[in-house]
């Protein structure tokens, strides 16, 4: 399994015997200046493995994040694996994406959505926080990803969206990452309670902001469930996937105020 070694500055992805690719790279600043593209910094997809998991680091920092979705690649702990790496790094062989065109929206949704209300970046910890509820089944969000995570909202590279009911209270939403035209769907909520179909509803907007101008912009929802695949999301290619991904990057990103 390949390692990633040192610090976003500059890391290296390697084998087990040899260093393969060295990056040094300027990610925070090409923030700033507008400039994405697709990265190389995880090697050549032909040198993946044919697996999900394609690398392990013990270094975990907003760059080296960045970096990873450049490349295709996002990060998810491996605290309760048998791996002694502190992070994995991942690109699903079968990756999936929901196209904005084919959001499956049921009348029941669509009178559902009139009694909330959707916010974007107005409380993205406590979305995050949801999210990262230790009670959720399958729950993988730690301390580490949601200071990262935070550092990158900061930044304006990660947003949230936001479902309120009447109340004024917070019942769903969802956070991910916006690169150009990517938006990198990380998590979602709602309020089994209070808030039925109120991540839905979040999705619902994320959708219409993604749409703006009619660009190709991506929605990758990483990997398929039964529930994104009832919303219209669906499996492609790793391979095709990062030429979306590459065309996607090229994308101006959507205006999220």
């Amino acid at each position: 399994m390949p390692t990633i070694a040192g610090a976003w500055q500059g890391f290296c992805v390697s084998d087990r015997s040899r260093t393969d690719h060295v990056y040094t790279t300027h990610s925070l600043r090409r923030w700033h200046d507008g400039i994405v593209s697709l990265s190389h910094a995880f090697g050549p997809e032909e040198d993946w493995p044919d697996q999900d998991l394609v690398a392990l680091s013990d270094d975990f920092s907003a760059g080296l994040v960045l970096e990873a979705y450049r490349a295709g690649v996002f990060p998810m702990p491996l605290s309760h694996s048998s791996f002694a790496a502190r992070m994995g790094w991942w690109s699903p062989v079968r990756r999936a994406h929901l196209p904005l065109d084919e959001l499956r929206v049921s009348r029941s949704l669509t009178k559902m959505a009139h009694r909330y209300t959707v916010t974007v970046d107005n409380d993205f910890g406590g979305v995050i926080a949801a999210c990262a509820d230790p009670s959720r089944e399958g729950g993988w969000i730690d301390h580490d990803i949601q200071a990262v995570y935070g550092e990158l909202h900061r930044a304006g590279v990660v947003h949230s969206l936001e479902t309120w009911d009447a109340d004024g209270r917070l019942v769903g939403g969802l956070y991910g990452v916006s690169l150009g035209g990517l938006f990198a769907g990380e998590s979602m909520f709602h309020d089994p309670a209070d808030g039925r179909d109120a991540s839905k509803v979040a999705l619902m907007e994320l959708v219409r902001i993604l749409g703006y101008g009619g660009v190709p912009r991506l929605l990758d929802v990483q990997w398929l469930t039964p529930h994104l695949e009832s919303l219209g999301a669906a499996e492609i290619s790793r391979h095709d996937y990062l030429e979306l991904l590459d065309i996607a990057l090229d994308q101006p990103a959507p205006p999220w105020t």
